[in-house]
């Protein structure tokens, strides 16, 4: 729950989770959390959703929900709202977030330019990416598909990874890399490389012994991951002509401790002839705890200004 006014969020309350699986549709996961927060349901929503916010039917990108927008007033019960993309939300909530909710990671250690153009990437259970343009006082959001960007190795060692990744899918984007499944597909790649054993292909497990550093192949998947979230971070301020970069997503805040001590940065500014322009751009990390709920409820307070 949410208060909003001026364009901008005055509060947000406590956040209540619910699992996707266990609710058949947006609008029963809706009345699931009317029961859960006991009390009536505002008659206005700001919704954020991981898929394309284009046409009369939305699928959710790794979800089975179909939304259909001109049906979700009915269907929810409600007057006004906006509907973004996920990362859209992110970059709404960048835009919003005051300095003590970004952490330097690389480049200069400065605050967020007030004017231009803010990438912002993410990974999470895909690759998430949007941009915020900040103009003489306002700002406005864009939404991408970036992570569906092809995967561009930078070495030989990247080059066998790609090959082994071509056999299992059609076409390898950075998704498949950059996000929390594409851990593993890291650690296959290189366990096969190397002719090691495999320990686990359970994400969550994975994930643990990356971080925690009890397996040393997922170590080095870890590596490989912050390597190409380097790049690829790189690769979209560049496209979008970004003069900063905040990292976000489900497991950004999971990598805090690891992007300053990996290649991260190397790979950031490893662009030829561009090196001197990436090396002058701030790269920060969203630490605020909700970034999607806040960054919901801000694109409603902007968009009903």
């Amino acid at each position: 729950m949410a208060q909003v006014e001026g364009g901008r969020v005055v509060s947000l309350g406590e956040a209540t989770t619910l699992k996707c699986a266990e609710h058949a549709s947006l609008q029963l996961a809706w009345e699931a959390f009317g029961r859960v927060v006991g009390k009536p349901l505002p008659r206005a929503a700001g919704i954020a959703v991981a898929c394309p916010i284009k046409g009369d039917i939305l699928k959710l990108t790794n979800n089975p929900w179909v939304i259909q927008p001109a049906q979700l007033g009915a269907k929810l019960g409600i007057d006004e709202h906006v509907l973004v993309n996920d990362f859209g939300a992110v970059a709404h909530a960048v835009a919003q977030v005051g300095e003590e909710s970004l952490q330097h990671v690389c480049g200069p250690d400065m605050p967020l330019p007030k004017e231009g153009i803010i990438t912002i990437v993410g990974p999470g259970t895909g690759l998430g990416s949007a941009y915020v343009v900040r103009r003489k006082g306002g700002y406005f959001v864009c939404e991408t598909e970036g992570g569906h960007i092809d995967f561009s190795p930078l070495d030989q060692f990247e080059d066998r990874i790609l090959q082994l990744l071509r056999l299992r899918y059609r076409r390898v984007s950075v998704e498949r890399v950059v996000s929390g499944p594409g851990l593993a597909n890291l650690y296959e790649a290189i366990a096969e490389i190397g002719n090691l054993p495999v320990r686990t292909r359970d994400d969550k497990t994975l994930w643990t012994m990356a971080l925690d550093g009890s397996d040393h192949v997922a170590g080095a998947a870890l590596e490989r991951f912050c390597l190409s979230l380097g790049t690829v971070a790189g690769d979209l301020a560049l496209a979008q002509g970004g003069g900063s970069v905040v990292i976000a997503g489900g497991l950004g805040l999971r990598l805090a401790k690891h992007l300053g001590a990996s290649g991260f940065a190397e790979r950031f500014v490893a662009k030829g002839r561009f090196e001197s322009l990436m090396a002058a751009m701030p790269v920060k990390l969203i630490t605020y705890p909700q970034p999607g709920l806040l960054g919901a409820a801000a694109a409603f307070a902007e968009a009903y200004r």
